[in-house]
């Protein structure tokens, strides 16, 4: 079931797996995937942890050990999510020793609530490196106006870090950017910038599933006919700002002094219109150095049924420009997208992490001792 898989590592595609529960640690499912799935990454939101929290399983104890300590909500939250981090980090560890810091990561969010406060992101970042303290950890910063200082000064301090929410490619451009400048900040306060790794999560399936919606309501033969395209064409023109971004003077004068490409990791990959082919967003998106970071059904299919016929990135430009275009002659402003579906993202997962909040404050009630 894994040649597909197997296939696309040897591509230079990165797999992390997009889910995290304390179940799947403790059953030894998350090693299970290493082993047998070519999973070598683990990443996290606030929805992932939502759900797994909210479901119970294996939290028991220590929601219970929290209640007796009368520990405040927000504590409680942390300390369950960053210890199931950090128990994905070591079974991660021996991936991320055999690539040289490369994969085996593992990525944990910043509390979206901070998604516009560039100060209170950068002190809740250091905490959470401080707090799950494992190299192999990724800490995920919104790509927000408020998040691009924010990632210079936490990748400056030689923390690394997984830039999240990104839909546009002006903003994956400044994206770059902040990270470039990080580093330079890093590299003049004497940091070793060969241990310092990144990724850019560009989000995929949104995209389509917002731009259809606007396609749909056209409704002409050439509204229809660009269905399905928007997600792919944005994506495949990120890579192209990559490759130029990390191929000029500014790049190689650091690459000279140790420094890691920050890699682009597609994101939201899970196919949400049924029409589509369910494997859509990992077999056209395949181009050396990158990550994909699949739910689990997404995964399975791709093992099962997926066809990676090699490189599917590189040389489509014209076309993907092209594709962008002519939803613009349509109407369909590609900067009212992506704005939207920012604000919508950061939105989703603030409501997530509320949830949670509430959720996991019924439970401390709920399991608070009685003064005795």
């Amino acid at each position: 079931m894994t040649d597909a898989l197997k296939r696309l590592s040897d591509e230079g595609v990165a797999i992390w797996l997009d889910d995290l529960s304390r179940k799947r640690i403790t059953s030894g499912n998350l090693a299970e995937l290493i082993d047998a799935s070519h999973v070598v990454g683990v990443t996290t939101n606030p929805s992932i942890f939502q759900k797994a929290i909210s479901g119970g399983d294996g939290y028991e104890e220590q929601l219970a050990d929290l209640a007796a300590r009368r520990v405040t909500v927000d504590e409680a939250i942390r300390m369950i999510t960053t210890a199931d981090v950090r128990d994905a980090a070591d079974i991660l560890r021996p991936v991320f020793d055999a690539t040289d810091g490369q994969d085996g990561r593992v990525s944990i969010e910043v509390d979206p609530r901070l998604a516009h406060q560039t100060r209170p992101t950068i002190a809740e970042a250091k905490q959470l490196a401080w707090l799950v303290d494992r190299p192999n950890t990724l800490i995920k910063i919104p790509a927000t106006k408020a998040g691009l200082p924010a990632i210079t000064e936490v990748i400056g301090r030689g923390i690394s870090v997984n830039v999240t929410l990104i839909f546009s490619l002006e903003r994956y451009r400044e994206v770059m950017d902040a990270y470039l400048a990080g580093l330079e900040k890093a590299k003049a306060a004497g940091q070793d910038l060969s241990k310092i790794r990144s990724v850019a999560s560009f989000f995929v399936s949104r995209v389509d599933t917002e731009i259809d919606k606007r396609l749909d309501k056209i409704g002409t033969d050439e509204a229809k006919a660009l269905r399905g395209k928007a997600a792919l064409a944005n994506a495949r023109l990120a890579y192209q700002a990559y490759e130029e971004v990390f191929s000029g003077e500014r790049w190689e004068a650091l690459e000279n002094a140790g420094a890691n490409k920050q890699r682009p990791l597609w994101a939201s990959t899970g196919v949400k219109d049924p029409a589509y082919p369910d494997t859509l967003y990992v077999t056209e998106l395949v181009a050396p150095n990158t990550v994909n970071t699949m739910p689990e059904a997404t995964l399975l299919a791709t093992a099962d049924h997926g066809e990676i016929t090699g490189d599917t990135i590189q040389g489509t430009y014209e076309q993907a420009k092209a594709d962008l275009d002519a939803l613009e002659a349509l109407g369909i402003s590609y900067d009212d997208v992506v704005q939207l579906l920012e604000d919508e993202g950061v939105e989703k997962f603030e409501a997530s992490w509320n949830d949670l909040l509430k959720s996991t404050e019924a439970e401390l009630n709920r399991l608070t001792p009685s003064e005795a």
